[in-house]
């Protein structure tokens, strides 16, 4: 088949290269001047099956609201537009129980295949990035051990491997940890690891190229339309050109481009930022990835250098660095590992757009149009989720059986929960 890929993000690059490598010919269409431009660019690394879940929890609602206002809040929320209140509001009602647990079981499913999938590609292609194994996420409060509770139950029913620790047992795991900041409980998932996205994404774009993809840069896609879905047509030409199938992974961009075809994908943009400093002292710096569950904050360790990611953010001017938000990765990464980074100097400052849905997992299947294929949407979760979306889809398109159940990935599911 000829197939149209539209994104060159980590979601694009990967469905480009499963799809080249079940012989497909493939082009992939990106309106930046690389791969990873966007997205994928400085996200925080963590490729963490264990942590790959909804934002709409229970408690989720209660928690931002109560650190609306206050200086290191989990989430901003600056000049909202109606779709964005109306994302919240759906966001909302996918926070009871039965609807979490069902979401956190199609991310987990999605993300132990994806966590397979990538290690099979780094090993079969010798594919060198900056990686560190284990993740550990730091639990401030009782409160936030409660919180965290369901959330557990699901990886537990699902036999994913975890450990509940100690502050005394955290610290042997991760010895910079500051002895002067307490917590009430860590939860370390050995085999998570964190990586460096954008490296990966580029190497397997070298691969793609190697099978046959084409890549077509600087170039902006139109809408697809109803009369001709399976034909893209660009900014520079017109006419087009027909595929035989086209698969949106065009991230924020993906709304718009499908809105022709009568499909309301709920895509909001949820901003963040990283903070990607040279590491000051080995000692000092953490050893992987740690992830603060109240502030929703991580710090990875990225080769020689410390990223520290959060300040999720919705409304305003995606280009305007929100003050606060960056003042408050710099204060956490002081508090739990204080010297760690060269925090004065040559400091990487990022804030991304991450596509997220309202109640979590992506959208990864078919369309209901003919010909025209989804895998967007996974928000926060990308890199986490990227390798098995991408292997699953191909294997769909190809009409081969994917190696798990997609129950509960395509659209059907947003319009149950109207």
């Amino acid at each position: 088949m000829n197939i149209a890929v539209i994104g060159a993000g980590v979601i694009g690059i990967t469905t480009a290269y499963e799809l080249a490598a079940q012989g497909h010919r493939v082009s992939i269409f990106e309106r930046h001047g690389a791969a990873a431009e966007e997205g994928s660019f400085a996200n925080t690394g963590i490729a963490s099956a264990g942590y790959a879940a909804p934002w709409a929890r229970p408690g989720m609602v209660k928690h931002v609201l109560t650190h609306l206002w206050q200086r290191d809040t989990p989430l901003r929320i600056s000049s909202p537009s109606m779709a964005d209140w109306k994302w919240l509001w759906q966001m909302r009602k996918a926070c009871n129980s039965n609807t979490f647990a069902r979401n956190r079981n199609i991310m987990l499913r999605l993300a132990e295949y994806s966590s397979h999938r990538m290690r099979a590609l780094t090993d079969t292609l010798n594919l060198e990035f900056e990686r560190s194994q284990g993740l550990m996420v730091l639990l401030r409060s009782e409160r936030d051990v409660q919180l965290m509770q369901d959330s557990l139950q699901v990886m537990r029913d699902a036999g994913l491997s975890f450990k509940k620790l100690t502050q005394e047992e955290a610290r042997v795991i991760e010895p910079a940890l500051n002895p002067d900041t307490a917590f009430a409980q860590a939860i370390h998932f050995p085999d998570d690891e964190v990586s460096n996205c954008r490296q990966f994404t580029l190497l397997l774009k070298s691969e793609a190229e190697a099978l046959g993809v084409k890549f077509h840069f600087n170039t902006v896609v139109l809408p697809l339309t109803k009369a001709q879905p399976k034909t893209v047509c660009t900014a520079q030409h017109n006419m087009g050109e027909t595929f035989d199938a086209v698969v949106v992974c065009a991230g924020l961009a993906s709304s718009q481009l499908l809105r022709p075809l009568g499909l309301r994908i709920p895509i909001a943009a949820v901003h963040g930022y990283t903070i990607s400093a040279a590491v000051r002292e080995p000692l000092d710096a953490p050893r992987s990835g740690i992830i603060d569950e109240h502030y929703k904050v991580a710090i990875s360790r990225l080769g020689m250098r410390v990223r520290v990611s959060g300040g999720s953010e919705m409304g305003g001017d995606a280009k305007r660095h929100d003050p606060a938000s960056i003042k408050t990765l710099y204060r956490l990464l002081d508090n739990w590992f204080p010297g760690a980074a060269r925090t004065q100097d040559n400091v990487q400052v990022w804030k991304g757009s991450r596509p997220m849905l309202p109640d979590g997992p992506p959208l990864v299947g078919v369309s209901g149009v003919s010909g025209v294929w989804l895998n967007l949407g996974h928000g926060a979760s990308g890199w986490a989720l990227a390798c098995g979306s991408a292997r699953v889809l191909a294997d769909s398109i190809s009409g081969k059986s994917p190696d798990i159940d997609l129950q509960g990935l395509g659209l059907k599911r947003l319009h149950l929960q109207r």
